[in-house]
């Protein structure tokens, strides 16, 4: 059976240079499983593949889209299943690796057939966050799903309006649509996650922000200033030097935010990749890891 080849983990933990070796040592190309690397126009912020790198491996999902472009969990679990059905035609396995957890779940796992929100919906449902509040827009799911009322983030407005805009796209309720159940898949899934000691993780982090900065964190995000209302760029890294543009704090302290809020994201991804059950832990810094992570095939 074909194999995909999962490597996941943390933020700056390794596993671009992980990939790179696993991929040329199977002949394979990548599939990046980052949720905004797929933007062409945030290369630094998402640290995403050098050209160097891109000529090392074949890279899939990678700066095919723009901030402007609508692109979910969804779409990216239809993209990669077509990629896979291609490759597959000529090789063994495929290497996959990414931090975001939504995406590599959505192919390891599967998600449930969500409709695709129409720009009509999405208009409707952002205008009436920004006209009446979180608070009506609360009231509204209630109206349209009670059931899913009951569990969702109710601080959380990106989720809020995520579950109103399906029930208003698909004309029933979020909650009739999630069945949370695994989908079959024509091939095996090998999942791998990578760890390091919690102190050398976060001095990692923070080495990758400066060169991020050093590369021009400032001026790419200048450029998307005027974009900045887009989710594709309600992430951080943009949000705080939005924050700068606006005044609310100095560069220096932008970038100390960055370092904060990138580590409690690592933390996050920590907690919910210990959670699934199917992954095989290894330490990045082990002379062995990629030998190992071979063994497993």
């Amino acid at each position: 059976m074909k194999t995909l080849l999962v490597l996941a983990g943390p933020t700056a933990v390794g596993k671009t240079e992980t990939a790179l070796r696993l991929a040329e040592r199977l002949h394979c190309p990548i599939i990046s499983a980052d949720s905004r690397q797929v933007y062409r126009e945030i290369p630094i912020g998402t640290a995403a593949p050098t050209s160097d790198q891109l000529a090392r491996v074949q890279h899939f999902l990678v700066g095919h889209r723009s901030v402007c472009d609508y692109y979910s969990a969804y779409e990216f679990e239809q993209d990669v299943l077509q990629i896979l059905e291609k490759q597959f035609e000529t090789m063994d396995t495929v290497v996959m690796t990414g931090g975001s957890m939504m995406y590599i779940d959505a192919v390891v796992r599967g998600i449930d057939e969500i409709p695709t929100i129409s720009a009509e919906v999405r208009e409707r449902v952002s205008q009436m966050l920004e006209r009446d509040g979180l608070e009506h827009l609360l009231m509204v799911l209630q109206t349209l799903d009670p059931e899913h009322y009951e569990i969702v983030d109710r601080m959380n407005a990106k989720r809020v309006v995520h579950a109103v805009e399906i029930c208003l796209q698909s004309g029933t309720t979020y909650t009739s649509l999630r069945t949370g159940q695994a989908k079959q898949r024509p091939f095996r899934t090998v999942c791998v996650a990578l760890d390091r000691p919690r102190e050398e993780l976060f001095e990692r982090i923070g080495v990758r922000v400066d060169e991020m900065l050093r590369q021009g964190l400032e001026e790419e995000a200048r450029n998307l200033f005027h974009l900045r209302h887009l989710n594709s760029l309600n992430t951080v890294g943009y949000k705080e030097m939005f924050a700068y543009f606006d005044g609310q704090m100095t560069l220096a302290e932008a970038a100390e935010k960055i370092k904060t809020n990138t580590r409690r994201y690592a933390k996050k991804q920590l907690t919910w990749f210990r959670l699934k059950n199917e992954y095989e832990w290894f330490s990045a810094s082990d002379d062995s890891l990629v030998e190992k992570i071979l063994s497993l095939l």
